[in-house]
């Protein structure tokens, strides 16, 4: 089956929180989940928009002799406008840096660093999957709106911002320049989803969470469905 690159719809959207090593915390307490990763699809719960930017600038056009002889090309800072239907509480606090205290409140901390991994369809029936093995997840805003005859609802929004990966032997192309983004088409000669959940989650070995939404499966309340 060959790849397309262009997707339609949000099958999901996966985060892990990865420690200073860039390594996945694969703890429920100090991190999202016992695996470590958590993977949004509950009652209620999900993805339903996530626009990335910054991939790559245009280049700088250098001139001698009255051509262009040269195109410079800065550092590419991918950024991701988020907005969840609905999120866990404690999941988007921990994912943004916020402090739970024992009164249920939550007041901003240090931000930690998050993998995060978008998968879509391509219009061939094959999963398209964007992936950023660091970065930092901010909710700048937060919106509120009267009910009336017509219900106000305001879904979570929140911007996730790329960094460099903290293994160095992560997202490194041909040239051995690391990069803070990473793509992959099912469709692709040799792709390998046990691989690319590795690299993108800091070492992550447990189910292969790109199967889900490919058979249907009963609701589920809780937060961190996989599989």
């Amino acid at each position: 089956m060959s790849a397309g690159i262009s997707t339609s719809g949000i099958n999901w959207i996966a985060l892990a929180m990865i420690d200073d090593t860039g390594k996945i915390i694969a703890d429920a307490t100090k991190g999202l989940s016992e695996s470590g990763v958590v993977l949004l699809d509950g009652d209620g719960e999900g993805a339903t928009t996530a626009n990335i930017t910054a991939i790559e600038e245009a280049g700088t056009q250098e001139y001698a002799n009255n051509k262009v002889k040269r195109i410079a090309h800065g550092t590419p800072t991918p950024q991701v406008a988020v907005t969840y239907l609905d999120l866990p509480y404690e999941i988007a606090m921990k994912c943004n840096g916020y402090e739970l205290d024992a009164t249920g409140g939550a007041t901003l901390g240090d931000k930690p660093h998050v993998a995060m991994l978008i998968c879509s369809d391509d219009f061939k029936g094959n999963k398209y999957f964007d992936g950023f093995a660091n970065g930092e997840l901010i909710m700048p805003t937060r919106n509120h709106g009267t009910n009336n005859k017509n219900e106000t609802d305001a879904n979570a929004t929140f911007t996730y911002q790329a960094l460099t990966p903290i293994d160095d032997t992560v997202f490194v192309n041909s040239k051995g320049t690391q990069q803070p983004y990473k793509q992959w088409n099912s469709g692709a000669t040799g792709f390998n989803a046990a691989a690319m959940l590795k690299e993108v989650f800091g070492g992550y070995a447990g189910d292969d969470i790109t199967k889900h939404g490919q058979v249907a499966k009963p609701a589920s309340g809780s937060g961190a469905t996989q599989g």
